[in-house]
């Protein structure tokens, strides 16, 4: 159990944001609750994901947790409370992420991953930060490209573009979790010299997609810039519209416009993002990077290695 002078500092120290809640009791009570759950996860020396947390705390206290919305913003009360880790509270991340390319990677006293052999599916990026942080890394790759979508990963890595323009490519299928954002900041440490790259569709949630890779994510709370890269936008951008069949350009859709919205609000996004914003707006449609596959289906990799060569990307 928590000591009574940890009840003392959690009663003097519990987040603004959560007191500011209407129902801050419930949410003190919460956050309570996760720092015992992660006390006692702690002492058995075991790791969580969030999932799994959820489903535990769901069947010890439903009527504090009927969501994962619930356990998730009081992770990141807990986070901003301690000013720590999610992974050092024992909660580890839940990984969608893939990487190929021109990387080996190598756990101490194991067997060498070489990226580049993994043919389209690519290697499963861990989700355990303690690993990932021991991983010896070696590349002769010249770029690291991030690729917002798995498909697009997978006929790149398929064309094993990598060898045509010496690079290593990552994904996390979307919106990038903490893991993939985690290894994305390793190797960009371990290689500093080495530009990142984003190859995203041109509407606000891809932009959204680079900026969290870029930026952080505001939901991180605190953690929100600890894994936070100098990311440059490749692609798709306005000036690349008119080599597109004028069909595959569709409609913003509501939940567009209400991205657009807030990445036009932000102060940290530079001004040549926000103009872009700003013609998806205007033109009221989008594009996606599939519809590069109006030109053959081995055109994507001329679009990448073109715009790399010609240094076409801000």
């Amino acid at each position: 159990m928590l000591t009574e002078l940890s009840y003392v500092f959690l009663s003097n120290s519990v987040s603004t944001r959560s007191l500011m809640r209407p129902n801050a009791a419930k949410a003190f009570v919460r956050v309570w609750k996760v720092m015992e759950m992660c006390y006692q996860i702690l002492l058995q020396e075991k790791r969580v994901t969030q999932r799994e947390l959820f489903y535990k705390l769901l069947c010890d206290s439903p009527h504090l947790f009927p969501s994962q919305k619930d356990v998730n913003r009081t992770i990141q009360d807990l986070v901003a409370l301690l000013r720590c880790s999610r992974y050092s509270l024992g909660i580890m991340a839940s990984s969608r992420g893939l990487i190929a390319g021109r990387l080996i990677l190598q756990e101490p006293g194991k067997e060498v991953v070489d990226c580049s052999v993994c043919g389209s599916s690519g290697h499963t990026i861990s989700g355990d930060f303690n690993l990932l942080e021991k991983l010896i890394l070696n590349s002769d790759a010249r770029y690291i490209i991030i690729v917002e979508k798995h498909a697009i990963f997978q006929r790149l890595a398929e064309d094993r573009f990598f060898h045509q323009i010496p690079s290593i490519l990552i994904t996390a299928k979307g919106y990038p979790d903490m893991a993939t954002r985690f290894l994305l900041h390793r190797i960009s440490r371990a290689f500093p010299e080495l530009p990142i790259l984003a190859l995203v569709d041109w509407n606000p949630a891809g932009l959204a997609i680079l900026c969290t890779f870029k930026f952080g994510s505001v939901g991180m709370g605190l953690e929100s810039y600890r894994y936070a890269c100098n990311v440059k936008w490749l692609g798709l951008r306005g000036h690349d519209l008119p080599m597109l069949p004028d069909q595959s350009l569709v409609p913003l859709k509501t939940k567009d416009l209400q991205i657009a919205q807030s990445l036009m609000s932000s102060k940290i996004l530079q001004e040549s993002y926000k103009e872009e914003v700003a013609l998806m707006v205007q033109s009221g449609r989008r594009a996606e990077i599939e519809a590069l596959y109006f030109h053959g289906y081995d055109y994507l990799g001329k679009y990448i290695a073109k715009k790399i060569v010609q240094s076409d990307y801000i």
